[in-house]
């Protein structure tokens, strides 16, 4: 007899981007995987904007980008977020440029012993396990 699938949906996480100069996405994820993030997905974008300079300094900014994605639980967003963010330098012009966005929801395989941890505890609960 087959066993019945459970699809586990993730309800309480966020989807952090940020779009950078190409060659900088490796050392970002890097730093975000320090404060708890499991992972990313990078891909490569051309940006294109009014002027081929930015400001006084006329400091040239590169058209070819890397973009990088990141779901974290909600509660890890901000940490990561403020990571990414000094890691990258994002205070300096023309780096690039990063925001966060809630996730309704989201599914991927989540382990057993994860599962069990969340049931256990008090706090909020981010999966949603569903029998298909």
């Amino acid at each position: 007899m087959k066993k019945k699938r459970e699809m586990v949906v993730l309800t309480d996480v966020s989807l952090i981007t940020a779009i950078v100069q190409r060659g900088k996405a490796d050392d970002l994820v890097k730093a975000a995987q320090e404060v708890g993030a499991q992972g990313a997905s990078i891909h490569y974008s051309h940006g294109r904007g009014v002027r081929e300079r930015l400001g006084v300094l006329g400091l040239a900014v590169e058209a070819e980008k890397e973009v990088i994605n990141i779901i974290v639980s909600s509660d890890q967003a901000n940490r990561v977020f403020e990571r990414i963010y000094h890691a990258g330098d994002f205070e300096t012009p023309g780096m690039g440029f990063m925001w966060v966005t809630p996730v309704e929801k989201a599914a991927s395989f989540v382990p057993e012993d994860i599962l069990e941890k969340f049931a256990k505890e008090d706090h909020r609960n981010p999966f949603d396990v569903r029998g298909n």
